[in-house]
């Protein structure tokens, strides 16, 4: 299994669980991968992190949403998301995604479009607030950017971190 992909310690025991349901087996299975250092939420949640962040152009709340997915041990999640965001910067991150977003958009720019847009900004876990600043200093969505709320935009990030 783990010449395939990497997997975090919960990830690789639910696995096991599945597939051996004797259960001492799969606690010395495990033992024997961590002492190896197959097995390390530490190290598993600082790449994952890293590459959705440079390869995938996730913003923090997402890779937060990917990394308890994983099943991660949750002390290792916020350390993680420093790190990658050390070396991506997430507005940049924000502005480069934008902008192919913004090549794809049929014009003219609707509100109902913009709205898509910031929805779908959303969902790759940017914050909503960078999110209109990122929106108002594009002077081709600037007009339709002013007439959302910034409010609206910010419970509909709630709703989607919540995962209605």
């Amino acid at each position: 299994m783990l010449a395939r992909r990497p997997y975090s310690l919960g990830e690789m025991r639910r696995a096991l669980q599945t597939k051996f349901r004797d259960k001492q087996p799969v606690r010395e299975a495990i033992a024997r991968l961590r002492e190896l250092g197959y097995l390390d939420d530490r190290k598993f949640a600082e790449y994952y992190a890293s590459s959705l962040a440079r390869r995938r152009g996730f913003g923090q709340h997402r890779i937060r949403r990917e990394l308890k997915a994983k099943l991660v041990d949750y002390r290792y999640i916020d350390p993680a998301l420093q790190q990658a965001f050390e070396e991506t910067d997430e507005r940049e991150l924000l502005e480069r995604t934008l902008e192919k977003k913004i090549r794809s958009l049929r014009l003219p720019v609707t509100a109902s479009k913009l709205s898509s847009l910031c929805q779908s900004l959303m969902r790759r876990g940017f914050n909503a607030g960078d999110i209109m600043k990122a929106v108002r200093s594009r002077p081709e969505l600037k007009p339709v950017a002013e007439e959302i709320d910034a409010s609206d935009v910010a419970a509909e990030q709630a709703r989607i971190l919540n995962g209605e």
